[in-house]
């Protein structure tokens, strides 16, 4: 099996697969939240760190007006490529998501695994909650989702999935391989087994994520002016069971509201 040490967000193929085999459950979530918390219709989508924009490209086929940002030029590409042979105006462009500007102003905006916490420091992180502040209107909506780092009882070290698409087959286990609380800093190794009839492969790359407690997360909210709360959800994405976090909560989604 060729092994290679280089970064599935070079492959869009693979990541479409590995991060957007779940995009139902996402979607249904994100439109029943535009529903119950938005103030006034919802028709702007944007998503910073869209990746291959594997909701957006839902979004723009149930109507909605979407944009989107991601570093990476390989995800861009293949993001507007599909919108292109669709016959879809393209919708995304390489940017930083701590340095932006949006006109008009979004309706709405998501970010819903873990994208946020690459951002590794803490002024980082603020100037991307100020540009999405800036970049949606008052009484629309921020989704947040990301992984928070409990303070009771043990974290979830290690996860794997699978997904198949024709042909072409992924497993993918993502492992913590250090955490560095004072530093704010977790590693991990995330592995992919790649799999056609006729090849065998597989990619190792390390992730680097800025670490938030509850309380941590929660100081960053409010030193940031333009967002409240309106509701926290886990990801199971169901609108009927909100969730209040506390000192053992994980993966959380946070609906921001502008105000």
């Amino acid at each position: 099996m060729e092994t290679r040490a280089e970064s599935l967000y070079d492959h869009p193929k693979y990541y479409e697969l590995v991060f957007g085999s779940d995009w139902k459950a996402e979607f249904d979530f994100l439109e029943a939240c535009f529903e119950r918390f938005a103030s006034g219709q919802v028709q702007r989508v944007f998503e910073p760190a869209c990746g291959t924009g594997r909701l957006i490209y839902r979004l723009a086929g149930a109507g909605y007006d979407v944009r989107g940002l991601d570093l990476n030029p390989h995800a861009v590409r293949y993001c507007n490529d599909r919108f292109q042979r669709h016959g879809l105006d393209e919708p995304a462009w390489v940017g930083d998501m701590t340095d932006f500007r949006l006109r008009p102003k979004a309706d709405a905006g998501f970010n819903m695994i873990n994208s946020f916490r690459h951002l590794l420091s803490e002024d980082a992180a603020r100037r991307h909650l100020e540009c999405m502040a800036r970049a949606v209107r008052r009484g629309g909506l921020y989704l947040l989702g990301l992984h928070l780092t409990p303070t009771r009882g043990e974290p979830m070290e290690e996860e794997s999935w699978s997904a198949r698409r024709g042909n072409l087959g992924v497993t993918t286990s993502l492992k913590t391989v250090s955490r560095d609380m004072k530093a704010r800093r977790e590693v991990f190794v995330m592995t992919c087994h790649i799999y056609t009839p006729t090849t065998r492969s597989r990619i190792d790359e390390e992730m680097v994520f800025r670490t938030y407690t509850a309380d941590q997360m929660e100081r960053l909210l409010r030193r940031v002016p333009g967002w409240t709360v309106a509701a926290t959800y886990d990801f199971r994405y169901d609108i009927r069971r909100p969730i209040e976090i506390d000192a053992e909560t994980e993966d959380v989604v946070y609906v921001l509201k502008r105000c």
